[in-house]
């Protein structure tokens, strides 16, 4: 499991959000990502290899950061735990889903998309947490409009956020990376374009 000493937020500039639904895909895909330079995955649990698939990436590529995204219940997080997950990431928050995420002891990236659910996160202790659905929700001009009177938040923003505009919000200084699905499109996997996918990593790890 990849371990790191500074904010989940600073590790890579751009987290591949990535919907699996070949397990056979999990680790090549990840060691493509690893070659592009850009080490890190957030495996959203939409499908039902996608736990099979966190496995498999942590015993054959530890050297990426892994993530599970798309957890919705402490079951969940509980599983994508147990199956590896260095990270976890939520749409959104709960009460309850913040609670069984701290329970896990890993870092995690809880959801909001309004000011009083960052105010709550704040109040609760998380400073690091993803801004989704990002452009549906005010994107770039949210983000900023919360720099100055909420210094302490910082984001991940993801939906929405693609090549055109990445750098737009990397460049805000309360965004420390985005969540981008453009890495590791339907397309490339069902092809098994691996290095196609390096190249994408690749250029997404200039950005910062």
């Amino acid at each position: 499991m990849t371990t790191y000493a500074e904010s989940l937020l600073d590790q890579v500039p751009v987290i591949p959000v990535v919907v699996l639904h070949d397990v056979e895909h999990a680790v090549p895909l990840a060691r493509a990502l690893v070659a592009g330079g850009l080490p890190a995955i957030e495996l959203t649990l939409r499908t039902p290899v996608a736990l099979e698939a966190i496995a498999r990436i942590a015993a054959a590529v530890p050297e990426i950061l892994l993530g599970a995204g798309t957890v919705l219940d402490a079951d969940q997080a509980k599983a994508a735990a147990s199956a590896g997950a260095a990270f976890l990431v939520s749409p959104g928050s709960t009460p309850s889903l913040r609670a069984a995420l701290r329970d896990t002891g890993l870092p995690s990236l809880p959801g909001v998309s309004t000011v009083s659910e960052v105010l709550t996160l704040l109040e609760e202790g998380w400073t690091e947490m993803k801004l989704f659905p990002a452009e549906a929700v005010g994107g770039r001009e949210l983000l900023k409009a919360l720099a100055s009177p909420v210094p302490a938040a910082r984001f991940c923003p993801t939906g929405g956020v693609a090549p055109h505009n990445a750098a737009d919000y990397l460049a805000l200084p309360n965004v420390g990376c985005v969540g981008g699905s453009w890495l590791a499109p339907a397309a490339l996997l069902q092809a098994r374009d691996w290095d196609a996918i390096s190249g994408l990593a690749k250029d997404a790890a200039s950005l910062r």
